[in-house]
């Protein structure tokens, strides 16, 4: 194994026993048909132990296996509601025997498949040191892999599953082309730990990433410290390439579900990864619901059931069928209409150019003449005195004169220049608004109701652009070095607005906002994407019309004839 370029940091793990750990030892139980073999050690390449939980149909019969891999480990059946309206999850949907975000073997087990849970490396009791998300997970489960496929009641087919970690992982396990695997089904699973976890657009998140830190670090051994390793690369390196599957080695059947309601967490890579693996078979549904209550609702876990009988049983289904990629474009929170569709971004979109107006706060069609500027207070670290921390924005409103979709990557490019201060954090919501003037809200982080169409962030000394892998409507950050702002100079930059699609009727209104801090903020944790630690300082400007071509790309679609 090859040295490292840099040096990983670890924190000692929190003891088990503090979460009621039942300890360590081989067992097994027969429950409901089920035969579970309880802390199997499998070893990997390296000679260290892992421990799993095999959950399987009784008797002689050979069966596919699904892994469900993830270092929250096998311990922690999680319930759903400590969360808003328990995530939409209904209590009838999963047994007590499912793990949180991983399929229920009370279901699976009877349709003639084992279900396998794990404690990977460095969680729980299994040896070693628990590092997440990289090649060495990627390493670990093709190990995995391989040794269930050729046990005596395995098949030899092995299939992935699972939401968030659970999908995250399948890119990296995949890459690494285990013989066995023969199908994954990532739902929800970003694909660049960087740009969609850590850092959005170079701010760094540092309020769900603690909170994430210590729900992974129930060990007996040292566990990576993530809040330590984002500290001590601020810019994209060798370290965060060991995050980042190889994507085009990713050749086995997908089935792959995204959610526009993800913003700062699983959308933008579960797309990217879709489009760039190599399998010949793949599927690609997007929604725009709460994650958990659509990976476990009963008619996704049958298409799930379809997917894996056709490749891991052989089974001659309906899948042939199936629309390569299937989108639902929104109204509003949980009103939508689905379709299908051929391909991601979709072929037919026209991407126009809404121009920004300060004088009006207002979106135009055609180039605004006059120059113009709004600005806003930044006052900088909301951690630090969050009870004087006041949000101050600028915002800029268009009214659709006719029936429009949009759906696709938007992009936000704009002129600014920061008045007592070198840098700027940038905080972009795109949001929806009725003929009344009423906020539409959508479905956003998981479990709450009352999100935005899209998000957008940008550090502006992050703003250098990858000239090779940055198109129109989706600009790519490079991240590698930073571009400190000169004062009395405006300069351009390109935020990347999430994907998002929606339906905006004669007389409704989109508006751009633009501010200095997070534009949702709640007391739970469940917001996965917050940043209350800013560089921010002085006034923010925003130049717009004359030489300055600050404008909003949209991607708007025709209607199928």
């Amino acid at each position: 194994m090859t040295k490292e370029a840099f040096e990983r940091l670890f924190r000692a793990g929190v003891p088990p026993t503090k979460h009621g750990y039942p300890g360590l030892g081989y067992k097994t139980t027969r429950e409901h048909g089920m035969l579970i073999e309880h802390d199997v050690a499998v070893p990997m390449r390296d000679g260290v132990k892992i421990y799993i939980d095999v959950t399987r149909p009784e008797g002689k019969g050979k069966v596919p296996a699904l892994i469900a891999w993830s270092s929250y480990g096998k311990h922690r059946p999680f319930q759903y509601e400590y969360f808003l309206k328990e995530g939409g999850v209904k209590r009838e949907w999963y047994s007590k025997y499912t793990n949180f975000e991983s399929p229920d073997p009370l279901y699976w087990v009877p349709h003639g498949y084992a279900i396998i849970n794990v404690d990977p490396r460095g969680v729980w009791q299994s040896e070693g040191n628990a590092v997440y998300w990289g090649h060495e997970e990627g390493r670990d489960g093709y190990d995995l892999v391989e040794w269930a496929g050729v046990q005596e009641w395995c098949n030899g087919k092995v299939g992935l599953t699972g939401v968030s970690y659970l999908a995250i992982v399948q890119w990296l396990i995949a890459a690494t082309q285990p013989p066995h695997l023969a199908a994954i089904n990532p739902w929800e699973g970003l694909s660049d730990m960087y740009r969609e976890f850590a850092f959005h657009g170079g701010i760094p998140e540092t309020f769900f990433t603690p909170i994430w830190q210590k729900s992974v670090s129930y060990s007996v051994n040292r566990v990576e410290d993530l809040p330590a390793m984002i500290k001590e690369h601020p810019l994209f390196d060798a370290y965060w390439a060991t995050k980042v599957a190889d994507f085009g080695k990713i050749n086995v059947p997908a089935f792959v579900v995204a959610s526009w309601a993800d913003q700062g967490l699983h959308l933008r890579g579960t797309l990217h990864a879709f489009n760039h693996i190599a399998s010949k078979d793949k599927w690609l549904i997007v929604h725009g619901r709460k994650k958990w209550e659509n990976y476990h609702q009963p008619d996704s876990v049958e298409k799930q059931r379809t997917f894996f009988d056709r490749f891991l049983k052989g089974i001659d289904n309906d899948i042939s069928k199936w629309p390569k990629i299937r989108i639902e474009t929104r109204d509003r929170y949980y009103v939508g209409k689905s379709r299908n569709e051929n391909e991601w971004p979709l072929a037919r979109t026209k991407y126009k150019k809404l121009y920004l107006d300060a004088r009006s706060e207002s979106l135009k069609t055609a180039p605004v003449r006059s120059a113009s500027q709004a600005r806003y207070d930044a006052p900088g670290d909301e951690s630090r005195s969050p009870a004087a921390y006041r949000e101050e924005r600028a915002q800029f409103d268009h009214v659709f004169r006719e029936t429009t979709e949009l759906t696709g990557h938007m992009k936000l490019r704009l002129w600014v220049e920061a008045v007592g201060a070198d840098d700027m954090d940038l905080f972009i919501a795109i949001q929806k608004f009725d003929r009344h003037g009423k906020y539409v809200p959508f479905a956003a982080f998981s479990a709450l109701e009352d999100g935005p169409v899209a998000l957008g962030w940008l550090r502006a000394s992050h703003r250098e652009l990858d000239q090779e892998r940055s198109t129109p409507p989706q600009p790519w950050l490079l991240h590698s070095q930073q571009l400190k702002l000169k004062p009395g100079v405006a300069v351009p930059v390109e935020i990347e607005i999430w994907p998002s699609s929606t339906r905006f009727a004669a007389g409704e209104r989109l508006r751009v906002v633009v501010q200095g801090s997070d534009l949702y903020k709640y007391a739970s944790w469940i917001v996965l994407a917050r940043h209350p630690r800013t560089i921010n300082a002085g006034t923010h400007v925003i130049h717009t019309g004359g030489k300055y071509d600050s404008h909003l790309l949209i991607p708007v679609i025709s209607h199928k004839k």
